[in-house]
């Protein structure tokens, strides 16, 4: 069990390692198809699109949620 401060760090990792596992795994059947080492391929693009995920979530989240506040009526 991890302590409530890193509740925003686990989220984001959570977000963007799901996000970017779905988008990668779409991507990448659409250009190769279902090739013999689409798995390997798709791996790949995942683990790449993680590392620069990852980062940005952490980055743009917070910017999101400020916008979001300020769009939503308050009452």
């Amino acid at each position: 069990m991890f302590s409530r401060r890193y509740e925003q760090v686990l989220f984001g990792l959570m977000l963007s390692g799901m996000m970017s596992m779905l988008v990668a795994g779409i991507s990448t059947f659409l250009a190769t198809g279902l090739v013999a080492n689409f798995l390997t391929l798709w791996l790949r693009a995942w683990m790449t699109a993680w590392l620069l995920a990852f980062p940005t979530v952490l980055v743009v989240a917070p910017l999101a949620r400020l916008t979001v506040q300020r769009l939503v009526a308050k009452g």
